[in-house]
This record gives structure tokens, sequence and C-alpha cells, in this order.
């Protein structure tokens, strides 16, 4: 229980940290105090890992390049998709489309639907975790097999977060 509330209290006064950005004394102490709270609060629901299991090197180095990926993929989206708006000859062929997912933790679906998501060209609309699949609206949609389009959409995310250990 004690390992749960040490994990807890670093993640609640790392957010605290971020929100706050401000690193006076009295902001320092309230955020202890409040963080402290929250993990004696939360340390009854379940297993925690600690902000430090970030700081494995294989873990660090695959967050690296799951970044590197996801900043690539968004710039690259957002020009494309301007590239559509502002020229009327691209047409648009939005539509929804269901792509096979590999990951089956509950945090690994999340950061995928997280990171697919902030990509323009495809949102996440769907999870459906009995079938392993994820539905997402696209931008352009052509009538190609799902499978292939897991590559363009959510396999490279995925991939990223299995090789930093994730899953």
């Amino acid at each position: 229980m004690l390992a749960r509330w040490w994990a807890l209290f670093w993640w609640a006064y790392l957010v605290w940290t971020i929100l706050s950005w401000t690193l006076s004394v009295e902001q320092i102490v309230v955020g202890a105090v409040l963080s402290a709270l929250t993990a004696l609060v939360c340390a009854r629901l379940g297993p925690v890992a600690g902000p430090w299991t970030l700081l494995r090197p294989r873990r660090v180095a695959g967050l690296a390049r799951l970044a590197g990926v996801v900043v690539v993929r968004v710039v690259r989206a957002n020009v494309a998709l301007t590239r559509r708006i502002w020229s009327p000859r691209i047409p648009l062929r939005s539509g929804m489309i269901v792509v096979p997912t590999r990951v089956t933790g509950d945090g690994t679906l999340t950061a995928v639907g997280l990171f697919t998501s902030v990509i323009v060209d495809s949102q996440l609309v769907d999870i459906d975790r009995r079938r392993h699949e994820l539905q997402y609206h696209g931008v352009w949609i052509d009538s190609a097999e799902a499978r292939a389009n897991r590559d363009r959409i959510n396999g490279p995310i995925e991939d990223r977060l299995r090789w930093a250990g994730l899953r």
C-alpha cells in the first residue's frame, strides 16, 4: 500500500507542478499536501506504476521514437488537410473505417486512441475490445482492405508503444 501511495503521490505532484508551473514555496507546499491527500484517497483503488518507470533506457528511447513519429505525422497530416481545404480541386472523401489493433492493455489502447486522434487525418470513434478493432473517422478513405490501413493509421503508433515495452 505504501508503494502505491508513493507512486500516486509523485504522479499527482508532477501533474500539480505542470499545471501550476510555479516554483514558489507556497506552491510547493500546497502541491505536496494536495498530492499526499490525493494519493491517500486513491491508493486503495489498485496497483500504480510509478513515474520512475518511464526512466528505463529502453522505454525512454521508445517514447522518444514515438514522440518523433507523432510529431512528423501531425505536421504531415495538417499540411495535407490544409492543402485539401485551400485547394477546391482536391476532394474530401471522408468516411469511417474499422482497423484491427494488436494492443490489449487499457493504458496502451488509451495511448493509441489519443496519439492517433491528435493526427487530424483520422479520429478515433470507437473501440471494440472483444474483436480487437478500432473505428476511425478519416478525412480520406479509400476502398482498400482495413488490414492494409492499419499500417497507415494506428500501426506506427502501436509498433512504437510495443517497442517501448508498453502492451
